[in-house]
């Protein structure tokens, strides 16, 4: 691995406009905000993902070459559009990484981690079984589900209106972590972001 392989950087949701403010959604809000950063605009790609390639850091010689994506897929089988932009952008596996709504965090905490298990989350569960376990993972804490409501129906509704306040502050601290794992290493973003 060197300082000009890519990275690929893969936000976890589900497609289409019902899906947009979910909870399980919050992956492609971050990858939304690194687009916009890097100054693209999302395009259909062959492996079933919707991508931004641009650059990561301060130009020059330390800046990072980047591919910004979105699976088109459902989130329980993201793994295939990840291991196919693997394949086309011929990225390590240890500059992969997926952004993903986390349960067991409190709501807008960050812990950033390399490798380790899918803790349940179907997205995670679908790349480990394309890719191995060895990427780096951005979870972002959307916490329990409240009373006796399923995981599943909490994942799949919005965020609340209070949580909604501070979403955008939230994300942006979440893309934040992933520019500074990319430029400057796990280390320094999780003494950073790890909160």
């Amino acid at each position: 691995m060197s300082d000009a392989d890519p990275w690929l950087v893969v936000g976890l949701g589900n497609p289409g406009p019902e899906y947009a403010g979910n909870r399980h959604n919050v992956g492609f809000m971050v990858a939304d905000l690194l687009a916009e950063r890097m100054g693209g605009r999302f395009k259909a790609h062959k492996a079933r993902a919707q991508v931004v390639e641009g650059r990561c850091g301060a130009p020059g010689p330390e800046s990072r070459r980047v591919v910004v994506a979105k699976p088109s897929s459902y989130m329980n089988v993201s793994g295939g559009p990840t291991t196919a932009l693997r394949d086309f952008y011929k990225v390590p596996v240890a500059n992969i990484i997926a952004i993903h709504d986390e349960l067991d965090i409190d709501y807008g905490a960050l812990r950033l981690k390399l490798g380790g298990g899918d803790n349940g989350h179907n997205g995670l569960k679908s790349i480990t079984k394309s890719l191995g376990a060895e990427y780096h993972r951005v979870r972002f804490g959307i916490g329990r589900p409240p009373g006796r409501m399923q995981v599943a129906d909490f994942v799949l509704k919005d965020f609340s209106s209070a949580e909604r306040r501070e979403l955008d502050y939230f994300v942006d601290r979440a893309a934040d972590a992933v520019e500074t794992l990319i430029v400057d290493g796990l280390e320094r973003a999780q003494s950073t972001y790890n909160s």
